[in-house]
This record gives C-alpha cells, sequence and structure tokens, in this order.
C-alpha cells in the first residue's frame, strides 16, 4: 500500500524560530546566508493494515541573500499486514528555495521552492522514478504569531503515480522566548491512479534548547479518507543549526 506523499516524504527546510518543520506544510523563510540547518528526522503514518515512515538527514544552506540549498537522504520502511515489509534509501530530494518577495516591502514574504525527487534505491522504499514539486509558500508575521502556508502540484508520472496538488497552512505563536505551538491543516488531491484524496491536521511545538539545538514534534488525525491515505500522522527531529 502507497502511503501519500504529503505523509511520506514531509515538506522541510526552514527558519528554526519561524515555520516549516515539524508541520507538513512549509514557509518561505530560507536559511541564512553563509550558515546551516541540519534535521535528523523521524516521520511516519498508520492506515488501515499498514504503517511507515522515514528518517534521516535533512540539510539545508544558505547559498546567498534569500536563496537556500537543501539536501535531503531518506531511508524508509513500509510494514504491511499483508504483503511484503519494506525497507531501503528513499527519494533523494535535492531543492533551492528563493524568497522574492518580504513582508517589509508587502506585506508577507513569498517563496518559490521547487523540489526534485530522484528515483528510490527499491520499490518498498519509494518511487522508482524521478517527480518534482512545484510550490509557493507564503508568511505573514507580527508580535508573537506567524501564519504561513500554499501550496503548489508535483509532476509524478511512472507506475502508478500521477500528477497531484497540495496545499496547506499554519498557524503558531510563541509561548515563551524558547517554546512555541502550533496547529495546521493540510490537504492533497490523490496521488495514485485510483487513489484518494486526503486531508487531515496536526498540532506540534518547537523548543529551543540553545542557540544551536532545537527540539522539535507534531502529530495529528487525518480527517478524508484516513483509513487509506493516513489515520495518524507524526513527525520528531533534532534541528541543529549554526
Amino acid at each position: 500500500m502507497k502511503i501519500s506523499r504529503l505523509i511520506f516524504a514531509w515538506i522541510m527546510c526552514a527558519a528554526p524560530a519561524l515555520a516549516g518543520p515539524p508541520y507538513v506544510t512549509d514557509d518561505p523563510e530560507p536559511t541564512d546566508p553563509g550558515h546551516y540547518e541540519i534535521y535528523l528526522f523521524s516521520d511516519g503514518a498508520t492506515l488501515r493494515g499498514d504503517w511507515g515512515g522515514s528518517g534521516g538527514i535533512d540539510f539545508n544552506y544558505g547559498a546567498a541573500p534569500d536563496l537556500q540549498l537543501t539536501a535531503v537522504l531518506p531511508v524508509a520502511w513500509d510494514d504491511p499486514d499483508d504483503g511484503p515489509h519494506g525497507f531501503g534509501l528513499s527519494n533523494v530530494e535535492l531543492a533551492a528555495k528563493y524568497k522574492f518577495l518580504h513582508q517589509d516591502d508587502v506585506g508577507v514574504d513569498v517563496a518559490f521552492f521547487p523540489r526534485v525527487f530522484l528515483p528510490a534505491g527499491s520499490p518498498e522504499a519509494g518511487e522508482r522514478h524521478t517527480s518534482l514539486l512545484l510550490p509557493i509558500w507564503i508568511q505573514h508575521a507580527w508580535d508573537k504569531w506567524t501564519t504561513f502556508g500554499g501550496g503548489g502540484c508535483e509532476i509524478d508520472h511512472g507506475g502508478d503515480s500521477q500528477n497531484f496538488c497540495m496545499m496547506g497552512w499554519v498557524v503558531t505563536t510563541q509561548l515563551t522566548q524558547n517554546f512555541q505551538i502550533g496547529a495546521e491543516i493540510y490537504h492533497q488531491t490523490a496521488d495514485t491512479k485510483g487513489g484518494r484524496a486526503s486531508t487531515g491536521v496536526n498540532f506540534g511545538a518547537i523548543y529551543d534548547l540553545n542557540d544551536n539545538f532545537h527540539l522539535m514534534a507534531s502529530v495529528g488525525p487525518g480527517l478524508q479518507n484516513a483509513a487509506e491515505t493516513g489515520e495518524t500522522t507524526w513527525y520528531t527531529a533534532l534541528l541543529l543549526t549554526f
């Protein structure tokens, strides 16, 4: 059983004090120029007769003002009740985030974040073909609050896969100087032939241990076709920034 791309390979890469992980929805904030963000992550989902997820390293580098380069190296697993178990190198991701509008100028930050998914090492660990995601992300921040969201479509041909679109929106608040909470709603159209659309919510938190180490997690239920696309999803990570 194929777990939805939105759940199986979460879109990450963001500034830890603002947005992005631990949510499915991304934000438009690139890594600061000359700095690094490294996520040691694990995520997954349960659905009827199956559960699976991935873990690995999400590496981000601020290559220039408003430009972030990203590489994600995930190892995935799939453990169905009826069928072969899967484990192996999943779809390696290469991406570049470019913020082309700024809140100080137009009231919102806006970024384009194209992402290439390379073929997985085995069909049990991911898709065995290349695909391309083309999203736009928008954000507005004020006082202790931040809201961000957007979406896009993925060009995905091969096997039983098909082109699909996704969207999401998040609201977060900074409760203390080092503790943030938030909530998200997201939606994705069917990503396989004969598949079903999915909608879900997540509740997340980020705790800054210090300037360099940050803990983050989220969990939430599926709302639409949950038995087929994801009854529960989760995400955890240790983020290193320097």
